[in-house]
C-alpha cells in the first residue's frame, strides 16, 4: 500500500471527542455513564435562530455564498466584535465567516508562517490540543507557555519574553481559556502588549470564542489595547454563546488579513453554510435574553461544581473567570487510591465509577511541577452536576479504604 506523508501519520486530535467514542460505547452496553468530556452547551440553538435557519431553507437559500461569507453576516458581526470590544473600528470587509471558528487557527498559522523555514508559534500549554497539532502540521515550531494554578492559570509576561526570538511569528492567546476557565486580566494583557511592542513581528491570534462567558467583570480583548489591534487576529464565532456547535460558524477580524482568510477559504471549504450564515445573522440581531439566561445558567453551574468539587476529599478546584470549565487539581486523590496520574485516575473514573471527564495530558504535556488535573466541562444539567460529583466522592473514598 502507498504510505501516507509524516504530516499526516502526526496530526494530533481532540481527545474530547476520542473519551466521547469511549463513553458512547459504554453507553451501548447498557453502563450509566455521566459525562463531563464534551464542551458545549447543553441548550438548543434559540427558537427565533431556528425560525431564521428554516425561513432560509424556504426561500432557497441553498447555494454558494461569497467565501468571505454574506454582506448581511459580516456587517453584523463587525458591529458585534466591536460593541463588545470597547468600540474597536472593525469594519465589515475586515471580517470573514468560516466552517466555525477553529479553521481560523490554521488559517493564521498559514498566514504567518512558512512551513520548515523555522519560524516558531507561542501557544498556551494546557491549552486546546488543536493548537499544537496545527502549528506542527503546517510545518512551524511549537513553543508552549507555561499557565500556572497559582496565577489563575495564566502565565508570568516575563516568561513569554524569554520565549520571544526573531523567529517568533504568532502569539496564540485564549480567554476565557480552554480547558482551565482561566481568564486574562486587563492588567495581564497590557502587560503582554508592553512586551509585544518590542518585537513587531509577531502577530497575536486572540482566540476569543468564549468572550460572552466571562463572570469576573466587563470582558477586554487584547485588541483594544493601544497600538494592538491592527496585529490581532480577533476569532468569535456563534458556537458558545447561542448554542450553535453543529451549525459550525465562526468569525474573525484583521483589516491586513482578512483578504488572505477569504483566499484560504475559497480553496478550502469554499464558503460556510449559507443556511447558518442566515440564522447567525438572527442570532446577532435578535433578541439576546435566551444567551443571557444561558450565561446566567454557566455561571449559577460553575458556583456549584467549585463548592461540590472541593468538598470532595483529595480535590481542589479553583473557581475559573469565565467559559465553562474547571480544572481541579487531583494529586492528593491520585495519591489517596493509588493512581499513578491523572490519567489513570480518569480512565478509573470512567470504568470503575461512570464519570467521564479529561486528563490534563489531553491538553499537552503535563506542566512541570504542577500536579495532576483534570477538566470538568460543566455544560450539564444541575442533577448531572450534584450526582457525578457524588460519585466521584464515593469513588476516593471506596478506594482510598482499599489503597489503605
Amino acid at each position: 500500500m502507498p504510505a501516507i506523508s509524516r504530516r499526516a501519520a502526526s496530526l494530533g486530535t481532540e481527545n474530547a471527542f476520542v473519551v466521547l467514542a469511549e463513553v458512547n460505547a459504554l453507553a451501548r452496553a447498557g453502563r450509566d455513564i455521566i459525562s463531563f468530556c464534551i464542551g458545549q452547551p447543553d441548550f438548543p440553538a434559540p427558537e427565533n435562530v431556528q425560525q431564521a435557519a428554516m425561513r432560509a431553507i424556504q426561500a432557497g437559500k441553498h447555494g454558494y455564498t461569497p467565501s468571505a461569507g454574506i454582506d448581511e453576516l459580516r456587517a453584523a458581526a463587525a458591529r458585534y466584535m466591536a460593541a463588545l470590544r470597547g468600540g474597536l473600528p472593525i469594519r465589515p470587509e475586515d471580517v470573514v465567516v468560516g466552517a466555525g471558528a477553529k479553521p481560523f487557527i490554521a488559517y493564521a498559522i498559514l498566514s504567518t508562517t512558512d512551513y520548515g523555514a523555522g519560524d516558531e508559534v507561542i501557544y498556551p500549554n494546557p491549552g486546546f490540543p488543536i493548537y499544537e497539532s496545527q502549528i506542527l502540521a503546517h510545518g512551524a515550531t511549537a513553543v508552549p507557555i507555561h499557565l500556572h494554578e497559582a496565577r489563575g492559570f495564566s502565565f508570568d509576561p516575563r516568561a513569554l519574553e524569554r520565549l520571544i526570538t526573531p523567529r517568533t511569528k504568532l502569539l496564540i492567546l485564549n480567554y476565557p481559556h480552554n480547558p482551565t476557565g482561566g481568564l486574562l486580566s486587563r492588567k495581564e494583557l497590557e502587560a503582554i502588549a508592553a512586551i509585544l511592542k518590542n518585537h513587531p513581528q509577531v502577530w497575536v491570534y486572540a482566540d476569543e470564542i468564549y468572550s460572552r462567558l466571562a463572570y469576573a467583570g466587563e470582558f477586554f480583548s487584547i485588541a483594544q489595547v493601544p497600538g494592538m489591534y491592527e496585529r490581532t487576529i480577533i476569532s468569535d464565532g456563534a458556537s458558545k454563546t447561542w448554542a450553535m456547535t453543529g451549525w459550525r460558524i465562526g468569525f474573525t477580524s484583521n483589516p491586513q488579513l482578512a483578504p488572505v482568510f477569504t483566499r484560504w477559504i475559497t480553496n478550502t471549504d469554499s464558503c460556510a453554510s449559507q443556511i447558518s450564515q442566515w440564522a447567525a445573522l438572527e442570532a446577532i440581531n435578535g433578541p439576546q435574553d435566551t444567551a443571557e439566561a444561558m450565561r446566567r445558567s454557566f455561571h449559577e453551574r460553575r458556583d456549584l461544581i467549585v463548592g461540590l468539587l472541593n468538598r470532595v476529599p483529595g480535590v481542589e478546584c479553583q473557581v475559573p473567570g469565565g467559559a465553562f470549565y474547571v480544572w481541579p487539581n487531583v494529586t492528593e486523590a491520585c495519591r489517596m487510591i493509588g493512581a499513578q496520574d491523572s490519567e489513570e485516575f480518569r480512565k478509573r473514573l470512567l470504568n470503575e465509577a461512570g464519570v467521564a471527564v479529561l486528563a490534563d495530558i489531553h491538553f499537552g504535556a503535563r506542566v512541570p511541577g504542577e500536579g495532576q488535573h483534570v477538566r470538568f466541562s460543566y455544560a450539564a444539567s444541575r442533577q448531572a452536576i450534584e450526582q457525578g460529583v457524588a460519585r466521584i466522592s464515593d469513588f476516593i473514598r471506596n478506594n482510598t479504604k482499599r489503597a489503605a
